[in-house]
């Protein structure tokens, strides 16, 4: 079983996540309905089990929450994966959803990178801010070791957008954790 438990905690939030790569029960608690949406849908789509709990200081804004939950997936991402042996190490998705269309291609190079264009129409769903969307996945991709390229094809609705961002990073890290062999899927024999 490809398994990570990870706490973190600082001034500002306090998180405490689980992380099974082989599936299992998704239970999200971040105190960010929005947010807590979003990653049972990245959780649902790339098959994983997933228990987080994410105190934060909603009382300034949700941005030390919705990053710091990024930087804590990632390091389990990276502490679930191990070496990578076997791994298909590459993923590629679109996910529509209604008038939005989103896209998502990443590499478990070890090799942290993000590219990110999406425009986000309205500034906020709830009381989620739509710009902190970048920040989860920059911290994801930077603590997980992802070269991740996503983007927003088209769109005119916030939510529809940022859903389909989230569905399609989870579908695509779906295709590249799955197993295909017993090698490191690198000619340099390693990935890291």
């Amino acid at each position: 079983m490809r398994t990570a438990s990870v706490t973190r905690t600082t001034k500002e939030t306090q998180i405490t996540l689980s992380l099974c790569l082989e599936g299992g029960e998704i239970q999200i608690d971040t105190g960010i309905g929005f947010f807590d949406h979003m990653l049972t849908a990245l959780a649902f789509y790339a098959g994983f089990g997933l228990s987080l709990t994410a105190r934060g200081d909603l009382h300034v804004d949700p941005h030390h929450t919705v990053e710091d939950t990024g930087i804590v997936l990632g390091q389990a991402l990276r502490e679930a994966l191990g070496d990578k042996r076997g791994i298909r190490r590459f993923g590629a998705v679109y996910i529509p959803m209604d008038e939005a269309l989103c896209h998502t291609v990443l590499d478990f190079s070890g090799r942290a990178y993000l590219f990110f264009e999406a425009e986000m129409p309205q500034a906020v769903i709830g009381a989620y801010d739509a710009c902190l969307t970048e920040e989860f996945m920059r911290a994801v991709a930077c603590n997980a070791g992802i070269t991740l390229h996503i983007s927003a094809i088209r769109g005119k609705n916030s939510h529809h957008i940022t859903e389909a961002l989230f569905k399609s990073l989870g579908a695509a890290m779906k295709e590249a954790v799955f197993v295909t062999g017993d090698s490191v899927t690198s000619t340099k024999g390693v990935l890291a």
